[in-house]
């Protein structure tokens, strides 16, 4: 009796140890999407919510890890098309969201009610995806025709340059860097956060930056339009917002009065808006010799 119940003990540790994943139908158009499914019992989006959150919860409980990936129902009928599956199973279903935890964007679950763990996993899908097309953008191009340079691979190695040396001249403080590509059918968004002190930069994620360079590479290495704005906070101080066009294959930087003019105009309707108070519009800072390679 003794041995059976420490067998049953050790296998509720195992189970504890054993992470999970949960494909999630975040947009109701997909949910509905999967009801053509006999096999997908759901048929009301805000109750499957409800069950997929309570289930979380329960499993976070029993202190297990879960993490979450956004389920496609277009991605899921190609899955069971290439390799030969029957899309109205579970077991297919399954095999598919195994798939996406290795492949896909992933959101871990920390207790936080699913509204708002919904759109960090939209935004780190949005980021892959960008960082996706951004690098197949780069591969296409080819080389120069003239000196035989790769040119996605020069435009990359003269936008990692040029990052590092906009956070080496920035002033001290926490920066918020959003560079804008305006692509032929999308705009393209990359996000880097950093800090930096009077000697050096103190913290950088390497994947952020990574993939902020892709995209700003993208802008050199095409004719499409963008820039670049990084904001400064430092405690007791202003925020300072500055920020730079892609011109060719380098950053033109952007008046005081441009910046402003950014900062306090409607995207969409062009009217303007009221400045944040406490922000300082600056002209940015110098860069310095200009040693990096350039695009073609």
């Amino acid at each position: 009796m003794a041995h059976t119940q420490r067998k049953t003990t050790m296998r509720q540790v195992l189970r504890r140890e054993i992470a999970g994943t949960i494909g999630l139908l975040a947009d109701e158009a997909d949910f509905t999407a999967m009801r053509r499914y006999r096999s997908f019992t759901f048929d009301n989006h805000r109750t499957y919510l409800r069950q997929v959150e309570a289930l979380l919860r329960t499993r976070a409980a029993e202190g297990r890890h879960t993490a979450i990936a956004l389920f496609s129902p277009e991605e899921y009928e190609e899955y069971c098309a290439d390799i030969g599956l029957d899309p109205d199973t579970p077991d297919s279903r399954t095999r598919f969201t195994a798939e996406l935890a290795t492949t896909g964007p992933t959101v871990p679950y920390d207790g936080q009610p699913l509204s708002d763990l919904v759109p960090d996993l939209i935004d780190e899908a949005v980021r892959q995806a960008t960082w996706e097309y951004a690098t197949k953008v780069l591969a296409r191009i080819g080389a120069c025709a003239s000196c035989g340079e790769d040119i996605g691979r020069a435009a990359f190695a003269r936008a990692s340059d040029l990052v590092l040396r906009i956070l080496h001249a920035a002033k001290p403080g926490a920066h918020h860097l959003v560079c804008s590509i305006t692509a032929p059918s999308e705009t393209l968004l990359a996000v880097l956060n950093a800090a930096s002190d009077s000697t050096c930069i103190t913290a950088l994620d390497q994947t952020e930056a990574l993939e902020f360079a892709t995209v700003l590479a993208v802008g050199f290495a095409t004719d499409n339009s963008g820039g670049l704005v990084m904001r400064t906070s430092r405690t007791g101080q202003p925020d300072r917002v500055q920020g730079w066009r892609i011109r060719g294959d380098g950053l033109e930087p952007l008046t005081a009065g441009e910046v402003f003019d950014a900062y306090c105009t409607d995207a969409e309707s062009g009217d303007l808006v009221s400045p944040e108070s406490g922000v300082d519009y600056c002209a940015p800072p110098d860069l310095g010799p200009d040693t990096g390679g350039h695009a073609h």
